[in-house]
């Protein structure tokens, strides 16, 4: 019988070698285990060679404090609050609500859940009164941790009979139980039975990019197993220090602020800023000693903005997650500090499913090979493997342990993964050596004269140019080629919305794009329109583009390409 030590100990002893850990790793048996209590607590919090080192690490960039709380410490901290919650009503399937930043209650709330068997339904901060309320009903919460600026948002909202928990009030809250009572509770718990690998752990809301979110369900066993994938992508190692930049509330902080660091027993690093700013960050990275960063690519443009070399680091890895990297990023990056950013994919439904692990061959712009444990196919519409197609898990005895359960329907039924594949949305490119190169969702990839257009692809053109900050490209109709790829535009601070930047922007393009795939109409902006998890809304301006609607809010200074002269003398018809 595999068991989840057996399938870590071989991961990190085989963490360069991509083909025998490939080749080689099983996923450990499903069978009853819970993670909080069986590997954190009855391993790390006990273990002579972790308990007393740092689990858990936090430094407030406005007032200097920093907070650090070791394995045994967060085991016997977490034993409080599930006893607290236990004292509440909350018992094994329950759901609860997490709305919180990066503060320590949320890292002994999750532990204290998974012991109790709580289902939770972790949410950001940003969320308004209305999508709340679809959490709490759809969701069907009987519990909320929140912090008191949230408290405001729940008026009206829920039944008498939700539980109520504020974090660090200045005051008493009129219905709400102050958190930090668990203290008063006991250190020591006791389970109220075994937990089944298929028992329900998590229900993330995904972020909606197209519709209303859905409700992804994982359990026992898909996240905190499942995320053995993460902990070999990143190579994260016993007694790193770990820093992902990454929001509560959404799949990535599961995925790296919490499972893939424990699961190696690394500390868990954060820096809270009360606006993001790169060379402050930079210089805590340094000061603190982080040995691996994740970071999405926004956060990355920001930083190759700074002086990079100038920063002394003790990084050993560096990844990237999200989006997919932009090679000038890469570049930059290993220029100034001679390491690679390694990029990795996966979904909220699933762990990291490819990568480009430590050891690897990178090649710029591929997203890596399929991770240990997972198969991966690429298919087309008609589900044949093509060079170029859809990401396609294989089920049935190849199912990895890091897909979701499925998605919860309104009844609680499940449904997404019970056929013998699960189709991911995302498209993607398959060269010979098995590197995957992502070209767009399923619902961004367009046709423009019968060619297919990838908005990534142009868009990694894009922001090569100085001038360029962001951009996102969406078919535009053309009476002629059915569609025309167009860009909005987000310029660098102090650039001008003028033609003379158009201009610039079409001679970059037509200098590096072949005819058929060039931007034939460039828009620039002062913001893009984002989901709360920081992705462009590509069908929102896709929308605007279909409506041809001029008095959106998000408009801005649009350009043809037949506008200026100076392209028509060197154009190639296309």
């Amino acid at each position: 019988m595999t068991t989840f030590q057996d399938a870590r100990a071989f991961l990190l002893r085989h963490r360069t070698d991509y083909d025998t850990a490939v080749r080689d790793f099983r996923w450990p048996d499903p069978v009853p285990f819970n993670w909080a209590l069986d590997w954190f607590d009855a391993e790390l919090a006990h273990n002579a060679d972790s308990r007393d080192r740092a689990a858990l690490w936090i430094v407030d960039a406005a007032s200097g404090n920093e907070t650090r709380l070791s394995f045994a410490e967060l085991s016997r901290r977490s034993n409080q609050v599930a006893n607290f919650l236990r004292g509440q009503g909350l018992k094994r399937g329950d759901h609860l609500l997490l709305l919180l930043g990066n503060v320590v209650p949320l890292w002994e709330t999750m532990l204290a859940a998974m012991k109790l068997g709580v289902v939770v339904i972790p949410a950001t901060t940003l969320l308004t009164a209305d999508e709340l309320r679809d959490r709490l009903d759809r969701g069907k919460a009987k519990a909320v941790v929140a912090t008191q600026d949230q408290v405001a948002k729940f008026a009206g909202l829920g039944s008498d009979s939700l539980v109520r928990i504020v974090v660090s009030a200045a005051q008493p809250q009129d219905g709400w139980l102050p958190f930090e009572d668990a203290a008063k509770q006991s250190d020591a718990f006791t389970p109220d039975g075994p937990t089944k690998a298929d028992d329900p752990m998590l229900l993330y809301f995904t972020s909606g990019t197209t519709a209303k979110p859905k409700l992804v369900r994982h359990s026992q066993r898909s996240y905190p197993v499942g995320h053995l994938s993460t902990m070999y992508w990143i190579g994260l190692q016993p007694g790193d220090i770990h820093l992902n930049i990454s929001s509560p509330g959404w799949a990535k902080h599961a995925w790296s602020c919490f499972f893939a660091p424990w699961n190696a027993g690394a500390t868990i690093f954060i820096a809270n800023q009360p606006r993001f700013e790169a060379k402050g960050l930079l210089s805590i990275i340094g000061r603190c000693g982080v040995t691996t960063l994740c970071a999405p690519p926004t956060v990355w443009r920001m930083f190759i903005q700074e002086d990079l070399a100038s920063f002394k680091v003790s990084l050993r890895e560096v990844c990237g997650a999200g989006e997919p990297l932009n090679p000038e990023i890469i570049d930059q990056v290993q220029s100034a500090w001679g390491l690679t950013i390694r990029d990795g994919y996966g979904q909220t439904e699933t762990t990291a499913l490819a990568g480009n692990s430590p050891g690897q061959k990178v090649k710029v712009g591929s997203m890596g090979r399929p991770l240990p444990g997972y198969r991966v196919q690429v298919t087309d519409n008609d589900g044949r493997a093509a060079k170029e197609g859809e990401v396609t898990l294989l089920l049935g005895a190849d199912r990895p342990a890091g897909l979701m359960q499925g998605y919860q329907g309104d009844d609680g039924r499940l449904i997404g993964t019970d056929g013998a594949i699960y189709r991911s949305g995302d498209v993607v490119f398959t060269d010979d050596d098995g590197y995957l190169t992502f070209v767009g969702r399923t619902d961004d990839v367009f046709k423009s004269s019968d060619y297919r257009i990838s908005p990534f692809e142009l868009e990694s053109v894009l922001l090569e140019h100085d001038a360029v900050a962001e951009a996102a490209v969406v078919p535009s109709p053309d009476p002629i080629r059915l569609a025309i790829p167009k860009a909005y535009v987000l310029l660098v601070s102090g650039v001008e919305r003028t033609p003379e930047t158009a201009l610039s922007i079409f001679q970059h393009l037509h200098a590096r794009l072949a005819p058929f795939k060039r931007i034939r109409k460039i828009e620039l902006v002062t913001e893009l329109p984002k989901t709360i998890s920081g992705k462009i809304r590509r069908v929102q301006l896709r929308r605007l583009e279909h409506e041809d609607n001029r008095s959106d809010a998000l408009r801005g200074a649009e350009f043809r390409e037949e506008e200026f002269p100076e392209l028509q003398k060197v154009r190639t018809s296309g």
